[in-house]
């Protein structure tokens, strides 16, 4: 069969189904908290705080998924179907010999890992064997990560949106009856999620590579899953490596921040943790146009349409901000109500209430860095977008988050206002550097590696090395 070549993509095409995947995995994630509340308040707390855990490998799994993402879209600008068969069939090894040194990391270290997190003894018996089990799924969840990233490269959001649901849906029918010992189970708990999540993991494994097949036209061969392709692996990290750095950097400054907010008391910890739920549906917007973007981006860098690139990123970035600032617009102004759904708490909903307004000023900054950063990412200027990050992360978020919050005693109105700060501040030089050409050479730079790879691809036509 001929080697997948799709056509131009188009941007709500791509980001539509995107954005219905993200939304579920948020809705599935909310009814999970519900019934291991519904458990006890410590099986919740034991959940949460090994999911936390997990975020940051799924965080570190994203160096293989978007490199190879980027990567292909390239090729496939380039219409080297050759060239992205190449990146793609690398891609499995990277993210196989990823989740497998995870996995042992987490399942043999799990005690250690939830003392760093300090974990209350109370919740140790039921939170270890969780994280073990976790564990297991995580060699599973970085093929699927990837394989899913290649996919949408190829332009087949609505497939892996589809797959997705299902693997929700076996998840959610598997855990349910183990949580709660429906017939005749043994309630499981914790332990019954855990055995789901690693359930519905393969069962997508198996979905994914049968779309491989049929929409890709790729048959993994049995040495793609462990031979490690130098040169291959080599282009995918030169745009995964800064790509995770930057995740990297943003979530340990977001720890540091949380460390000011629960030395600040139970009440401002439990208004904060429910103003990161609201505002995480209020951005999947922006996150879904600045997915897309990098689709259709690396597209035309490959096909070498500067133009087209240029005039792609500035039409999402209208789009991204008037749907972030409408949407935050209507959650403050209906605040007091969606403070209400969480708590009833006439505190927790007044300053809830309050900071979501602070939330409309935010999300615009939030747009330039989530819409921008991916259509550098897709040019091949991976690493302007890490170096200001880190700047702005630690030194505008953390530093004005301490000085406001802390120092000057503004509570949670202030960290909020420095979350604002640093994605402003983002935003403007994300912005600057797409404005004033700073990534124009990176995408030559970009185009005349792949357009010299399809030369010796049309000498070569049927090696993928």
């Amino acid at each position: 069969m001929p080697r997948a070549l799709p056509p131009r993509p188009r941007l709500f095409q791509i980001t539509w189904p995107i954005l219905s995947e993200h939304l579920l995995h948020a809705s599935v994630g909310l009814l999970f908290i519900w019934l291991t509340a519904r458990v006890s308040d410590a099986t919740a707390a034991a959940f949460g705080i090994s999911n936390q855990i997990m975020m940051f490998f799924m965080i570190v799994f994203r160096l293989v998924g978007v490199g190879a993402s980027v990567v292909i879209t390239q090729y496939l600008g380039a219409r080297d179907g050759v060239g992205a068969e190449r990146i793609s069939r690398a891609s499995l090894a990277a993210a196989w010999w990823m989740g497998v040194i995870a996995a042992v990391i987490v399942a043999l270290g799990a005690r250690p890992l939830l003392r760093l997190m300090d974990t209350p003894e109370e919740l140790m018996s039921s939170a270890q064997p969780y994280l073990v089990i976790l564990g297991v799924m995580l060699a599973f969840e970085a093929l699927n990560t990837t394989m899913a990233s290649v996919l949408r490269a190829y332009t087949f959001t609505r497939d892996t949106m589809r797959l997705m649901l299902c693997m929700h849906i076996v998840a959610v029918s598997i855990g349910l009856p183990l949580i709660f010992g429906w017939w005749g189970l043994p309630r499981a708990g914790l332990v019954g999620i855990g055995v789901a999540f690693i359930a519905s993991r393969l069962a997508a494994l198996g979905m994914y590579v049968w779309l491989w097949r049929r929409r890709l036209s790729i048959v993994p061969r049995l040495t793609d899953w462990w031979r490690v392709r130098r040169q291959s692996l080599g282009e995918i990290l030169h745009i995964g490596l800064p790509g995770a750095g930057e995740q990297i950097a943003y979530r340990t400054s977001f720890t540091i921040i949380l460390s000011f907010v629960a030395g600040m008391g139970a009440l401002p910890l439990a208004t904060h943790t429910y103003m990161l739920q609201i505002t995480y549906f209020i951005l999947l917007s922006s996150l879904a146009i600045g997915f897309g973007t990098e689709i259709v981006v690396g597209h035309h860098i490959g096909a070498g349409q500067l133009g087209d690139a240029d005039r792609l990123v500035r039409k999402a970035l209208r789009i991204g901000l008037m749907v972030a600032v409408s949407f935050a617009l209507l959650v403050a102004l209906c605040g007091r109500a969606v403070m209400g759904f969480f708590s009833d708490d006439p505190h927790i909903i007044d300053m809830g209430a309050r900071l979501l307004w602070v939330v409309v000023v935010l999300e615009p900054g939030r747009t330039f860095n989530l819409v921008v950063i991916n259509g550098l990412r897709a040019t091949g200027d991976a690493r302007f977008p890490v170096a200001c990050g880190v700047f702005s992360m630690y030194i505008v978020g953390v530093g004005l988050a301490w000085l406001l919050g802390v120092h000057l005693g503004w509570g949670l109105f202030g960290v909020w206002l420095a979350f604002a700060a640093d994605e402003w501040t983002r935003g403007a030089m994300m912005y600057s550097r797409w404005r004033w050409l700073g990534w124009v050479k990176h995408a030559r730079r970009a185009h005349r590696k792949v357009r010299a790879q399809r030369a010796v691809t049309l000498v070569q036509p049927d090696v993928v090395a």
